[in-house]
């Protein structure tokens, strides 16, 4: 059953709601908030490439708030170890049995910060879960619950010390984006109230885990109408045949395209998706799954770059409403 207008208008009155909130603790930055949040309700997960301070742990904070959820932040460290993430099982002598003790990856909003100063075995531990919302201890699956998001940062400048994420790796984000330094307006506003170190502490819950939830559930009722669909597949494809790419879009990255596309249409209130939602959502589903070509990158080619090609050489269908 695809959603109705009703529901499209609840979904986006709400999903509204949790902006507004969220953006109380991470001003100015309301695009990057509905990315995030699209994701979340996409049962997807965020890759962040920013410089530290810019308010990474307080989105996180803010959306755990906002949603009634739980909210961890894991520094990764060189010596950081798979069981520090996932958890461990020990062995209870009082009562002669093994238990499992849960880490900190079971949690509704999960902060993996600076994830690529991890050894790639440390990375790993976040791949089973990040894609079936479980963890496999000792053979015995742990579920971690909905809803589950994992925002993981990395700082795009100081690369000493670090573990580059591999392309398999990448490809299980749903998306990548940058938070930003705020506008000069809004550094002003923030200094101003300095003294709140913690500002998603004073925040209210919107919505519940549950509802959440249920939202992402209705947002998978959203219309595809075929045309947009064999809209994005030509995009895939385009940027498969370009000759600055080695690796083009997975299909995974086209899944995530269309998963995350029906949140996004959803949140302007609409039960379909429309073309230019595919576009909107190109670079920050796309860009970072694309292997370049050596060559081509050394002459300046960008991910982005690429990405917008594609979008500018396939004509767009014409958008049809579901019936």
């Amino acid at each position: 059953m695809s959603m109705t207008p009703e529901q499209a208008a609840w979904f986006r009155d709400t999903f509204t709601r949790l902006v507004d909130n969220v953006d109380q603790a991470l001003l100015g930055k309301r695009e990057v908030v509905g990315l995030v949040l699209s994701a979340m309700l996409a049962e997807g997960h965020v890759l962040l490439e920013d410089a530290p301070g810019t308010g990474k742990t307080s989105l996180a904070k803010a959306i755990a708030a906002s949603v009634q959820g739980t909210s961890t932040r894991i520094q990764f460290t060189p010596d950081l170890l798979p069981s520090d993430v996932t958890g461990v099982t020990i062995y209870d002598q009082q009562n002669h049995r093994f238990e499992f003790h849960r880490g900190p990856v079971f949690s509704s909003i999960v902060l993996a910060d600076e994830i690529n100063r991890a050894s790639p075995k440390t990375q790993s531990a976040l791949l089973e879960v990040m894609e079936e919302s479980r963890v496999t201890v000792d053979g015995v699956a742990h579920e971690v619950g909905r809803p589950f998001l994992v925002i993981a940062t990395q700082n795009p400048i100081e690369q000493s010390g670090t573990y580059k994420l591999p392309e398999a790796q990448l490809d299980r984000f749903m998306l990548k984006t940058s938070i930003g330094y705020p506008t000069l307006a809004v550094t002003e506003r923030i200094l101003a109230g300095a003294v709140d170190r913690n500002p998603s502490a004073s925040l209210g819950a919107i919505i519940t885990t549950s509802a959440v939830a249920d939202m992402a559930d209705l947002a998978a009722t959203v219309h595809v109408d075929p045309v947009v669909a064999r809209y994005a597949a030509q995009l895939v494809e385009h940027t498969r045949a370009s000759e600055a790419t080695r690796l083009g879009v997975s299909v995974r990255g086209a899944i995530s395209m269309m998963r995350v596309a029906k949140v996004y249409a959803a949140a302007q209130g609409r039960h379909f998706v429309v073309p230019d939602d595919v576009k909107t959502l190109a670079v920050p589903v796309w860009a970072h799954r694309l292997v370049l070509d050596p060559e081509a990158e050394f002459s300046g080619t960008t991910a982005e770059s690429v990405v917008q090609r594609a979008v500018s050489a396939v004509e767009a269908p014409l958008a049809r409403a579901a019936s």
